[in-house]
């Protein structure tokens, strides 16, 4: 029901998104409008960067700003709008890419979901919104050497794009959340569950009570993530609230300074031939419809919002990379900056489950959209899931006797669990946050319309196989406790504390997935290094008029879900480009 209704909605809104006499539809009106643009902004999978960059820049009048979206519009598309019905988002808005065979997953390959519709992943996410530790951002201030990159540096960014609203329904979410912690006046809404505490979710909070490992937090966004927490959402008044809706929603779109050209892909990124020292503002672009093709170029920087997957893609096929790896592939090596593709780092996750006496009434899709559809309430205002834990590993676990504890400080949890009672069944997916497994991505030709090949290196360090499976001990330590007697009935597994291990590990192997938290492909690193890809400025090293904004700049991926910390990426780095103008 919910494509059916996204895609004759979605025709609706197509004639309506071509009444914003800035956004266009295809490159063909961008040839038409002929302007000239100060800042020229490459869209794509993160949305987040790039949104979030193009409204912060055009709030100044003086500014003529780009953004180039590869994707079509968000609006009008009901999946994408009601939070309940984000697993039904049809393909139609993904770039379709297949992971290269993971060797650490006995040679599985998997499809690997990036968004290209406006708004990037933020229009197709979980919509879970979690800042991650103080100690994740103070690592950025150290790995760059710029401790301007910090917490206390980054925490009035985050209260500046957050709008704290009410769950929909208005229920109260008292003694769920602390205020102190966020922002009420933000571009981004973030809200509470619209469903109070069920059943499942109070005896939660019992045995957190008497829990010595897991505690109740009372917000997991504090910069102390860890123990048990109520999810906080990017959705307001019951609809998701993607960087489409937000950053870019109300009047901003409407701004006669911003240009947002949809359907069109970015290729590559041009040097100047008038400059001597490489200068890079131009970009070559192609109508998704058409297959025509134009450049444009900025006169004063061109902003790299790609994505982890993205935008390494695109600097590659661009001649910008390891100069022996792209004269393998045929590119012509225009600046050699070995780090670009390097460094992946994303969250991977597998299933234990419980036998249980619990009871859920199925959801009635039909009169719960009918309900979303009358008044933005009711279970599809959500995802289903209240709760989070967020636990260290014991610092007496045996792993670490083999191995350095990788977390960025003593606030960074290495697990998240998040748990979804099924009534006979419990499910918990166990996510490592603090891999030490890294990947790459690269380019198989120099064609840029091939799609990338993505290495995410999963379980290549040995340490993130035993994290793993203590997460999985943690899990079932929790639901030994009391305030789960008569309603747990028995283990389902995998259990890494019966099963041989290599029948155990293949089973982890077999089943573990993505949480899709890519980061790191263009990483920051410190002024006149020579590893890394960008500046703390976020400017490409050796080059000028480029800056990357997105989640391949970020060192290690946060221990959360990584929307949050993009957000604030991008929030800085708008004052930093607007400084230098």
């Amino acid at each position: 029901m919910g494509k059916l209704t996204g895609t004759l909605v979605g025709l609706i809104a197509l004639s309506a998104s071509l009444a914003h006499g800035r956004v266009l539809e295809d490159l063909e009106q961008l040839d038409s409008a002929k302007q000239s643009y100060d800042f020229v902004i490459v869209g794509g999978p993160s949305g987040i960067g790039g949104s979030t960059v193009a409204s912060r820049l055009s709030e100044n009048p003086r500014f003529n700003v780009l953004l180039i979206e590869a994707g079509p519009t968000n609006e009008g598309v009901i999946d994408i709008a009601v939070p309940g019905f984000f697993r039904n988002i049809s393909s139609t808005y993904s770039w379709g890419h297949v992971t290269t065979p993971q060797i650490g997953l006995n040679n599985r390959s998997f499809p690997y979901n990036q968004a290209r519709v406006l708004g990037g992943c933020s229009s197709h996410n979980g919509m879970v919104y979690t800042r991650g530790s103080s100690d994740d951002f103070d690592l950025w201030g150290k790995v760059s050497e710029d401790r301007s990159w910090s917490w206390k540096t980054l925490f009035p960014y985050f209260l500046r794009n957050e709008k704290l609203v009410p769950p929909p329904g208005g229920r109260d979410a008292s003694g769920q959340y602390d205020p102190q912690y966020h922002g009420t006046r933000g571009l981004t809404l973030v809200s509470l569950p619209w469903g109070g505490p069920t059943d499942f979710d109070r005896l939660a909070i019992k045995n957190a009570e008497q829990n010595k490992e897991i505690k109740f937090n009372l917000d997991v966004n504090s910069g102390k993530p860890s123990g048990l927490v109520w999810v906080q959402s990017t959705i307001g008044n019951g609809e998701r609230c993607s960087a489409a809706v937000g950053v870019l929603g109300g009047q901003v779109k409407e701004r006669p300074n911003l240009t947002i050209l949809l359907n069109t892909q970015v290729t590559r990124v041009l040097p100047s031939k008038e400059s001597r020292q490489l200068d890079i503002r131009t970009v070559e672009i192609i109508s998704f419809s058409s297959g025509n093709k134009t450049t444009v170029t900025a006169n004063k920087e061109l902003i790299v919002s790609a994505g982890a997957f993205g935008t390494p893609h695109l600097l590659l096929n661009s001649g910008i990379g390891d100069k022996k790896e792209l004269e393998d592939v045929k590119v012509k090596s225009i600046h050699h900056l070995p780090d670009v593709g390097k460094g992946l780092s994303d969250h991977l996750a597998f299933q234990v489950s419980w036998s249980a006496n619990g009871v859920v009434r199925p959801v009635d899709t039909v009169a719960a959209f009918e309900e979303w559809q009358t008044n933005r309430t009711g279970p599809l205002t959500e995802t289903g899931v209240h709760q989070l834990m967020f636990s260290r590993i014991t610092p007496d676990a045996p792993l670490f006797k083999e191995h350095r504890d990788p977390a960025a400080g003593p606030n960074s949890p290495h697990i998240e669990i998040v748990v979804l009672s099924v009534g006979p069944r419990i499910l918990a997916s166990v996510g490592l946050l603090t891999p030490k497994s890294r990947g790459t991505v690269k380019i198989a030709s120099n064609n840029p319309l091939d799609k990338p090949l993505i290495d995410l290196g999963y379980l290549t360090h040995p340490f993130d196989l035993l994290a793993l499976k203590e997460g999985a001990r943690i899990a079932k330590r929790w639901f030994e406790g009391s305030a789960y007697e008569g309603y747990i009935t028995g283990f389902l597994g995998p259990d890494p504390d019966t099963l041989p291990e290599k029948e155990f590990d293949n089973a982890l192997k077999a089943g573990a997935g993505t949480w899709w938290h890519p980061v790191g492909t263009a990483s920051i690193s410190p002024k006149g290094a020579k590893h890394g890809v960008v500046d703390p400025e976020l400017k490409v090293k050796g080059v000028k008029g480029l800056r990357v904004v997105n989640a391949s700049a970020i060192p290690y991926v946060p221990t959360a879900h990584t929307q949050a910390a993009v957000y604030v990426l991008a929030e800085r780095a708008s004052d930093l480009i607007r400084a230098s103008w």
